[in-house]
Parts: C-alpha cells; sequence; structure tokens
C-alpha cells in the first residue's frame, strides 16, 4: 500500500506543476458556466424548466459546481502515457514493477485528478460566491449536506476512475483509444447529467440514468450540496456508490488479468 501512496504522492507532485493550463482552464471554465446558466435562465423564462422539480437556483448551484470539480468528474480527461505503453509495447517495462498493474494505474489517474481539481477548484469557487444573485454558488443548506457532499464526491472519483479504467483496459484488444475514448467519455457525460441535469429529463430516461453508474459521479453529489436530495436518500446513495466502485473495480481487476495473459510484447 505504500508504494501506492507514494506513486499518487509523485504524480500529484507533478501534476501540480502545470499552472499556467490551470490558469487557461478556469478562464475557460468560468465562460461556458456563464454560457450553460444563460441558457438554462432563458429557458426557465420561457416555461420550460418545471421551478418545483429543480428550482433555477439550485440549477445554476449544480452548473458552477461541474465547472468547479471538472477536472474530478470528466470522463475524457485522460492519461496518453498510458494509451501510448500498451500501444507501443512498452507495457513490458511496467510488467516488470513489484506492483500490480491495475493498483499503479488507479493511483496514478487518482493523482492526476486531483492535481487538476486543486489547481482550478478554490479560484473559481470564489469567483463564483461573489457573483451576485441568482447567479452566483449558493451555500449547501447546512453543515451535515456539506460533509454528506464532500463524502459522494470523494466516491464519485473513484468511481469515475474505476470506470476510466475499463477504457484503458479495452485498449489492450482494440489498440486504438479512440472508439472506446469517445463511446464512453459522451455517453458517460450525458447519462451522468453533465448535458442536461437528470431531474430536468423524462421520466424514462431518468431511470435509466438511475440504473446506471455514470449518474452517481456527478448528479448525486451536486444535488446532495443543493439539499435537493434528502440527507436520508443520500446516505443510501452513498452505499449505491460503494457498491458501483466495488462492483467495477472487480470487474476492472479480472479483465486486466484475463488482457495480461494474452498480451504479446514484439521484438523481444
Amino acid at each position: 500500500m505504500r508504494a501506492y501512496v507514494s506513486i499518487w504522492r509523485l504524480r500529484f507532485i507533478n501534476g501540480m506543476q502545470y499552472r499556467a493550463a490551470a490558469l487557461a482552464g478556469m478562464a475557460t471554465q468560468l465562460f461556458f458556466g456563464f454560457v450553460f446558466i444563460m441558457i438554462f435562465a432563458a429557458f426557465y423564462r420561457s416555461g420550460g424548466g418545471d421551478s418545483t422539480a429543480f428550482p433555477l437556483q439550485d440549477l445554476i448551484t449544480y452548473v458552477w459546481l461541474q465547472q468547479i470539480f471538472l477536472s474530478l468528474i470528466m470522463l475524457w480527461i485522460r492519461d496518453n502515457e498510458i494509451f501510448a505503453m500498451v500501444t507501443s509495447g512498452n507495457i513490458a517495462y511496467e510488467l516488470c514493477r513489484p506492483m500490480g498493474l491495475y493498483p499503479f494505474w488507479f493511483s496514478k489517474l487518482l493523482a492526476q485528478r486531483v492535481a487538476g481539481a486543486v489547481l482550478r477548484c478554490f479560484p473559481i469557487t470564489t469567483v463564483v460566491f461573489l457573483l451576485p444573485e441568482p447567479y452566483g454558488l449558493s451555500a449547501p443548506p447546512s453543515w451535515t449536506a456539506l460533509l454528506l457532499f464532500v463524502v459522494s464526491l470523494l466516491l464519485g472519483l473513484i468511481l469515475v476512475v474505476a470506470i476510466s479504467m475499463l477504457i484503458y483496459i479495452s485498449v489492450f484488444w482494440t489498440m486504438s483509444p479512440t472508439g472506446s475514448m469517445l463511446m464512453i467519455s459522451v455517453a458517460g457525460e450525458f447519462l451522468a447529467g453533465m448535458v442536461i441535469p437528470v431531474p430536468l429529463m423524462p421520466e424514462w430516461l431518468q431511470r435509466i440514468t438511475y440504473a446506471l453508474p455514470f449518474r452517481w459521479t456527478t448528479d448525486f453529489p451536486f444535488r446532495v450540496y443543493s439539499g435537493h436530495i434528502p440527507q436520508q436518500e443520500a446516505l443510501i446513495g452513498i452505499g449505491v456508490q460503494f457498491g458501483w466502485i466495488a462492483a467495477l473495480a472487480a470487474f476492472g481487476m479480472w479483465l486486466m488479468r484475463k488482457a495480461l495473459r494474452n498480451v504479446v510484447v514484439q521484438g523481444g
């Protein structure tokens, strides 16, 4: 375990060096946050949104939380170094390490996302908290809601990495990350509520999102923050998150073992 913690720490320190990229990303995220909020505000004013199902202020908070924690929740964030190792044959060097490949990659991906979030989340949070109503980020209704949000967000991060691991493992068979990356990231982004918040979806589509893991990475923790999901339901949802993490991690490790039994490294 100490080896994986060290890997996480080293990758985290490395990720904290990209400050210029973080500044550019913050400007982009603030811009898109304003664009999405203006679109949804116009949608509500035209009578298209159901303010009883999802109040506009909760929706604005939802949008800002997406932008603040973008590095934690987006599936299209990737580590090209891992893809290159698999497709070039340099995976052989990884197999020589005295540690499991699945937890090794998992630690690296986790640190990459946390480093990106730490660089961006505090400045963006400060800016959006200072915005005038109704365009600013609202505070959670209670300290309990804030605590449940932090727990569910961290579990959502682990769940995102567990889903991402399936993309990396799939490259052992496809030898190209493009297809699996596009399919899973686009479908996952939509089903997580990143395009249309889940409460605004038709009921039949909401039932599909509740049956899949994507919604538990984004929609669930953000609505826990605003109090839109009651505390008792939030505790049940956290249990569901644990279940999905265990299932996807077990499936990923099994798939990794299967891939490594059949891997062929050319040239030696």
